[in-house]
């Protein structure tokens, strides 16, 4: 009789003709060098027991899994994996090319006005150290960074906010709240003071109120529009935070 599998630590969205589809916890890294634990580890561990059960124990095959993107290790929600080489190029294909349509939950510290917008700053990438912030217009090493944001509700800390990226820049959410003053919940690297979630000893377990709520792209097969929704995580619950 095949084994049962237990289920993976991290929730699966879609799963359908080498598209996988998972909501990463927070964190976790999206990947990380050999020996330490990241959310592709997980993933083709799943796999491979997966392959293994299919085949009533047998050895599987080498088990591909290839990354089209990325989410920051504090950050959870949607992501999308490509389980053969074909999808993951046409995958990421659609990333570069902007094709594919992102939304985000955020909750910041303070009242964010207007209640609608766009944010639009230069980026740069802080040389030597894992953090970006923002420029000038004409510094020599700023990319433009662009969102859009609609208000969802007010929080006792602040705003919580659905944010379409127009853009995607090293911690363009994070970097674009925090240069006017509203800086995620927890978000301790870019000047939050709130904490949020549970206070893990090892602060780089910690979460923070930035959510991948929606991803949506067409499959590379079907030419379908697929779209991901993730829950949100314990974390959000744990602040007392309920979607609205």
């Amino acid at each position: 009789m095949k084994g049962v599998m237990s289920p993976p630590d991290f929730g699966i969205l879609y799963d359908l003709g080498g598209c996988l589809g998972v909501d990463k916890p927070p964190g976790v890294l999206t990947q990380a060098p050999p020996g330490i634990d990241s959310l592709e580890l997980r993933i083709k561990a799943f796999l491979r027991h997966r392959a293994a059960t299919a085949s009533d124990g047998g050895t599987p095959a080498e088990i591909y899994l290839g990354i089209p993107h990325r989410l920051d290790r504090p950050v959870s929600g949607a992501m999308i994996f490509g389980l053969d080489w074909k999808t993951t190029r046409r995958l990421a294909a659609q990333f570069e090319k902007r094709r594919v349509r992102k939304t985000y939950w955020a909750c910041t510290t303070g009242k964010v006005e207007p209640p609608a917008g766009t944010w639009c700053d230069f980026v740069r990438k802080i040389p030597g150290l894992p953090r970006a912030e923002v420029v000038p217009p004409g510094h020599p090493e700023g990319r433009q960074a662009i969102l859009h944001y609609r208000t969802l509700a007010l929080t006792p800390w602040g705003s919580w906010l659905e944010i379409e990226l127009e853009t995607g820049r090293m911690h363009q959410i994070r970097v674009q709240a925090a240069a006017r003053g509203l800086p995620v919940l927890g978000d301790e690297d870019y000047g939050a003071t709130v904490p949020f979630g549970p206070q893990h000893e090892d602060r780089r377990l910690r979460a923070i109120a930035l959510h991948s709520r929606t991803l949506s792209f067409k499959h590379p097969l079907t030419h379908q529009e697929v779209t991901l929704v993730a829950p949100l995580p314990e974390a959000w619950a744990h602040a007392g935070l309920v979607a609205p």
